[in-house]
């Protein structure tokens, strides 16, 4: 294997630590950036690292105290490599040790090998040849003193990332390493099997990132999909950041057949064009006193008022809240002296309740059981968008995605129990994952533990249902979540809480918080967790008319533009515009 020139010596360290590096005299300090992907050869082992930090030293205290001015090149070139050098600290991820191994080829007269001879040429065709077998390991151990480092190659990208035509893999290119034109590879069966988030400020891409991940998903067939897209971002277009006239192709663009789309408010989803979208309505007697739990908050519930919503239900079953918006004054003094409720509470709760009044997509009755379309269509393998609209602010986010989630659960349970039961393949249901924005909201410590999204989050693979979670405040959900997700997917972030609960629960967290910290601001992320071997800092994939043609359906990168114009108008003229 052609290493190349080496960049620097192994000078010490230890395996907790890290590793210090002497450059060369001929490496520029500056071409060293944190993140960067390097290898160290040691005697024995190859160990893959990831730069965590460079720094200045100089041989003697003497030429800090006096230092020759920056006009003394002739000065500055001499001290260069001897009395100064540039430094730099790697975290070793993964190392492996080549085994060679013999194998003895011309079998029955054959040789295993087209290049070696066959029986018939003579004793040549039964020498033994050797073999390198290759396994990535945890590492447990360092290089020795000066162990030479290297530019990682293509090889050795492809050696721990995978490479996306793999046939015996499901990988999908999420980006490119900094400074290498080679592409960084999810494992999306290991991705899909546990619960995931994607995180970073405000601006920094997490929606496109977020876009990437599911398209990703979808196109490779690692599960389906139901995400409830707050900000109709994710269904049809949406507008690409810092450009406003410009806009990007939804899932349901990239993939037509795959991909329905239902709307909790049908008007703004004709104004925005959307094709085939389908009406969701929700009614009063398929709200549960849990629902209304993880909505308290905005609807400035008590405990108390919870409580009594407890009796209400145990005496009215699915017409409880009707029940109550119809109920008098009197009727609920009657009410809590039969039933030892207090009036003030029940009360409030009724006035509260009362807002979902004004909820467009909130019926009394409905003659059609959307949850379960919803959850048909995932059985048929197809992926769901829930747009809200108008309706995204929080008390219809967390209402709806509540109501939809624990139904949806209780159905993946009874079906993963079946499957288990009975082993058969046909059983098994489609891995399912739930992607979510603003999560810290549904997965507050206060709340957390009486939520379906706690128990999702803690069961992970259990019963085929993952979460993908995508928020910039991920200091806001409970420790005991953050160290069951999978992997993180990680954009820029500021504030130091942020910073630490990203690394919630991962072994050598520490040493990664400067590369966090050193991100651009755009179009980069850290992406560390179940899916990939080893912490990698890549710039993520282009959404772009490239991404587009590389990753959609056939069926739609055949039309043109002028067939996609023309079936825009005709469902504008099917919809009354």
């Amino acid at each position: 294997m052609n290493l190349g020139l080496p960049l620097g010596s192994v000078i010490q360290g230890s395996l907790t630590g890290g590793l210090e590096v002497r450059l060369n005299p001929d490496i520029s300090v500056e071409d060293m950036r944190v993140g960067k992907f390097l290898v160290v050869q040691g005697m024995r082992s190859r160990f893959f690292c990831m730069l965590t930090d460079v720094a200045l030293g100089t041989a003697n205290q003497r030429i800090t105290a006096n230092p020759p001015r920056w006009e003394d090149t002739f000065l500055r070139d001499i001290l260069a490599g001897s009395g100064t050098y540039g430094t730099m600290t790697l975290a070793p991820m993964l190392m492996f040790t080549p085994e060679e191994k013999e194998s003895l080829n011309g079998i029955n007269g054959k040789s295993a090998n087209p290049f070696i001879p066959s029986a018939g040429a003579g004793l040549a065709s039964f020498q033994p040849q050797t073999s390198t077998t290759m396994e990535l390991l945890p590492v447990k151990t360092i290089p020795s003193h000066f162990s030479q480092v290297y530019e990682a190659s293509e090889e050795d990208f492809r050696r721990v990332f995978g490479w996306e035509d793999d046939i015996h893999r499901r990988n999908f290119s999420i980006g490119k390493p900094l400074d290498m034109d080679v592409p960084i590879c999810l494992d999306l069966d290991r991705f899909v099997e546990r619960s995931n988030g994607v995180f970073g400020k405000s601006g920094t891409g997490k929606s496109f990132l977020t876009r990437l991940l599911l398209a990703g998903i979808i196109r490779k067939g690692a599960g389906v999909n139901l995400i409830f897209d707050m900000h109709s971002e994710y269904g049809w277009q949406a507008v690409c950041e810092g450009k406003q006239y410009s806009t990007v192709k939804g899932l349901k663009q990239l993939f037509p057949g795959r991909v329905e789309v239902y709307t909790l408010d049908p008007e703004s989803t004709r104004r925005r064009g959307v094709r085939d979208a389908q009406e969701l309505y929700l009614s009063y007697d398929q709200v549960e006193v849990e629902d209304i739990r993880l909505c308290s908050r905005d609807l400035g519930l008590s405990d108390a008022s919870l409580d009594n919503a407890n009796i209400l239900y145990a005496e009215f079953g699915k017409s409880w809240i009707l029940q109550l918006l119809n109920m008098t004054n009197e009727e609920i003094k009657l009410f809590c002296e039969e039933k030892r409720g207090h009036q003030g509470s029940i009360t409030a709760l009724q006035r509260k309740l009362l807002r979902m009044d004004n909820l467009k997509y909130m019926r009394s009755a409905c003659p059609h059981n959307y949850v379960n379309q919803i959850l048909r269509s995932l059985e048929a393998g197809k992926n769901v968008v829930v747009e809200f609209g108008s309706q995204s602010d929080m008390l219809s986010y967390m209402l709806v995605t509540n109501m939809i989630t624990r139904r949806i659960h209780q159905h993946y349970v009874s079906k993963a129990e079946r499957f288990l039961q009975s082993g058969n393949p046909t059983d098994k249901p489609y891995q399912l994952v739930i992607t979510i924005e603003e999560a810290h909201r549904f997965l507050d410590p206060a709340i957390v533990q009486s939520t379906i999204f706690g128990t999702i989050a803690r069961e992970m693979r259990k019963y085929f249902v993952s979460l993908l979670v995508v928020d910039q405040r991920p200091s806001g959900i409970d420790n005991e979540v953050m160290s069951q997700i999978g992997t993180r997917v990680t954009a820029l972030l500021n504030d130091e809480k942020d910073i630490d609960a990203i690394f919630t629960g991962v072994s050598g967290g520490s040493s990664l918080r400067s590369v966090l910290a050193k991100l651009d601001s755009k179009q980069q992320a850290l992406i560390l967790g179940h899916a990939v071997p080893m912490p990698v800092v890549v710039r993520t994939r282009p959404y772009d008319e490239t991404f587009y043609k590389e990753i959609g359906d056939p069926a739609w990168e055949e039309k043109t533009d002028e067939e996609v114009f023309a079936e825009a108008e005709l469902a504008k003229a099917d919809l009354g515009f």
